[in-house]
């Protein structure tokens, strides 16, 4: 299962969504390449089962994309 110390993966995604992004890739596909980083983290890196690490995939995907948004919308304030 996820231990503490897998959720520093999520920035890692970020990272790498980021250069993605700077390389070229529009910024509405950003989400979606976060959560197909996180899925094959989640397959081929944190679980030992296929179902676990689709599930905690999902969840890192997701995190990170989430907390992509959610910080861009704090820098921005509201205006």
């Amino acid at each position: 299962m996820l231990q503490i110390y897998d959720v520093a993966i999520i920035p890692l995604i970020i990272g790498v969504v980021e250069l993605f992004k700077r390389a070229g890739l529009s910024k509405k596909y950003s989400p979606f390449i976060a959560v197909i980083l996180g899925l094959l983290f989640g397959i081929f890196y944190v679980s030992g089962s296929i179902k676990e690490g689709i599930i905690i995939g999902l969840m890192l995907g997701l995190s990170a994309s989430g907390l992509y948004s959610g910080t861009k919308n704090m820098t921005k304030g509201d205006k």
